[in-house]
């Protein structure tokens, strides 16, 4: 007989529940601690690159209304502009045609890049500390913005390491290109939605593929069916990602879908199979988003090719604003094994495109064989090509000379939307694209044994360290007048009226948009800097004409002198005020022989009235 107790019938089974619970609960921890270091891992390489987007900026801090970029100040003057007038959105007060520059006909929002939805995102930081602060904010944010979107879309698609994740990331967001368009483009280098849209196509075509093979080509079991749910959810999320891009630049939307479509067919050649398995479905879905994206863009889009002000054609000549082919084996000047001899080879310091240098190309080839087994390998091949080739423009250029060869682009010139795009900015399209290359090289190295474990990454850390971007030359500029700044341009005109700044601003000149956009864009401004329907014909031009009073005003800014007034003048001048709408004119005392100008508008409006640092006239 046993002298051992029996176990009550309810025993055994708390034990295993206890167990399972301890089980669980370890569980539990270990997969919170993973995910912490994982996350702590991703901020810290995010950190690294806010650090580096402050630093290639810092010329703008800790005074953004009393520095501007050197290179290109003209640019962000507009910018400014526009992300004060976008800021009127948290007031109520805001349309597609304001009225706020160009009176009295105004501009269309949607023909000029407005980067309306970071105007408005931003809308808080522009009212409380200035449009200048915004535009800083917004030069260094989209930077480290991007690099880490696309730091995401490698690691959690690509399912490649961190390390090489990063590589990639800071290729994409840091590259020569998108340091140069920092030069006051902001609608070029907010790029961070591309990597989502990327993804929801991504995610769409694997939800619509009913085979067992996945996009990244690593062999991972995928769905025994297309997924309806996940279809939806994909359309859906590319509908709101698309129209989003819209709002934020639409250039960078045109260039990725141009660079997604030529990706699609080489896949499709690259894996026949998985194309004809999941046409139908992506098609399906492709055409939902597109479907949704329409019903909120209808309206926004007319209004910018068709609507008041609008323009439905490009302005910019294909021909010269094209890569120079020997562009693309140069270094940028803004890094640090450039030279300023290599900018003879683009239009500007806005535009340094394509100049990724001999080594990276060398690797970036090599890079794209010795991974040349991940079916995403070819599709990256022809779109680089194919993009590289299109931003040529209608005929090559070779060292600033043109050749007589014509160029892919030609095919496309004076196609509609496509003549919006300038041809070298289908150079941008090849970072994300060369990135794509290098992340998959690195990855199969970091994941394999001998040599190629180090001499990879080495060699493509090697290849970019040439073009390693240095901080963006940045400059003094002009305090706007007192007369601005504490509001006493009121005195004068009634918000939403109109002011006329001595001298009147110009595309070439817009300095006094300065004063709009201190005064978040409180009052309207004549003439000015924008895009509008003043060609010949009604096509797209640069500003608008110039009234009589403007150019006699622009002249004595010029050269100074006392030109002769008469009564014809003095019509003329009391005649462009009513066109204009006018209600005050204003001359800072730091404006151009500024005594010469007092003189003349004495003698076409009258004795003047001092305001701060001002002097007005009440039209």
């Amino acid at each position: 007989m046993s002298s051992t107790a029996p176990t009550a019938p309810d025993a055994a089974p708390d034990q295993a529940i206890r167990l399972a619970d301890r089980v669980e609960g370890t569980t539990r921890a270990v997969r919170l601690r993973t995910g912490i270091r994982r996350h702590r891992t991703d901020l810290l390489v995010a950190l690294v690159w806010v650090a580096l987007a402050g630093w290639l900026t810092h010329g703008l801090w800790p005074d953004p209304g009393g520095r501007t970029l050197a290179l290109n100040p003209e640019d962000q003057t507009l910018y400014e502009w526009f992300l004060a007038v976008d800021a009127r959105a948290l007031l109520g007060d805001f349309h597609l045609l304001t009225d706020r520059l160009n009176a009295p006909d105004g501009i269309n929002l949607m023909a000029n890049t407005t980067v309306i939805a970071l105007g408005v995102l931003c809308a808080p930081v522009t009212l409380l500390f200035g449009a200048p602060t915004t535009f800083a904010l917004l030069s260094a944010a989209n930077l480290a913005g991007t690099a880490l979107a696309w730091y995401l879309l490698f690691h959690r698609t690509l399912r490649v390491r961190r390390l090489a994740a990063a590589l990639g990331g800071s290729l994409c967001g840091f590259g020569p290109g998108m340091v140069s368009q920092t030069n006051s483009h902001l609608h070029m280098t907010a790029q961070w939605l591309v990597p989502v849209i990327v993804w929801l196509v991504v995610r769409l075509l694997r939800a619509s593929d009913p085979g067992p093979t996945t996009l990244d080509g690593t062999g991972r079991a995928g769905s025994v069916g297309p997924d309806g749910r996940r279809m939806v959810s994909s359309a859906v999320g590319l509908a709101a990602a698309v129209t989003a891009q819209v709002f934020v630049g639409e250039e960078v939307l045109f260039l990725c879908a141009a660079t997604l479509l030529v990706m699609a067919v080489g896949y499709a050649v690259a894996d026949r199979d998985l194309a004809r398995r999941a046409l139908p479905g992506f098609a399906g879905g492709l055409a939902i988003a597109a479907g949704l994206a329409l019903l909120v863009l209808a309206y926004p889009l007319w209004f910018q090719f068709a609507g008041p002000q609008g323009v439905a054609d490009g302005m910019f000549s294909p021909a010269y604003f094209s890569a120079d082919l020997s562009s693309w084996w140069a270094v940028s000047p803004l890094s640090v094994a450039g030279s300023d001899e290599a900018s003879r080879l683009t239009t500007g310091p806005a535009e340094y495109n394509s100049f990724l240098g001999w080594p990276l190309l060398l690797v970036t080839a090599a890079c794209a064989i010795w991974a040349g087994r991940r079916r995403i390998v070819l599709p990256c091949v022809v779109a680089a090509l194919v993009m590289g080739a299109l931003s040529l423009g209608p005929e090559v250029v070779l060292g600033g000379t043109r050749t007589a060869l014509p160029g892919p682009y030609a095919l496309l010139d004076g196609l509609p939307v496509v003549d919006g795009a300038l041809p070298m900015r289908f150079g941008l399209a090849l970072l994300p694209i060369v990135a794509t290359l290098l992340t998959l090289a690195v990855d199969r190295a970091l994941r394999g044994t001998g040599r190629a474990r180090r001499l990879v990454p080495l060699a493509v850390v090697a290849a970019l360290l040439p073009i390693f971007p240095t901080p963006l030359p940045t400059a003094g500029r002009p305090a706007v007048p007192e007369f601005i700044t504490a509001g006493h341009w009121q005195q004068c005109v009634e918000p939403g009226g109109v002011l006329v700044p001595v001298p009147l601003p110009t595309p070439q000149e817009p300095w006094p948009m300065r004063w709009a956009a201190a005064a978040d864009a409180g009052f309207g401004l004549p003439e000015g800097f924008f895009i509008g329907p003043y060609g010949r014909d009604g096509t797209a031009a640069m500003g608008t004409f110039t009234q009589p009073t403007s150019a006699l005003l622009a002249d004595v800014a010029r050269r100074g002198g006392q030109p002769a007034i008469g009564d014809e003048q003095r019509r003329q001048a009391a005649k462009d005020a009513d066109f204009w709408g006018a209600s005050c004119v204003a001359l800072a005392d730091d404006a151009p022989h500024a005594a010469s100008l007092k003189t003349t508008l004495e003698q076409l409006y009258g004795p003047a009235t001092r305001i701060a640092d001002a002097w007005t006239w009440k039209v």
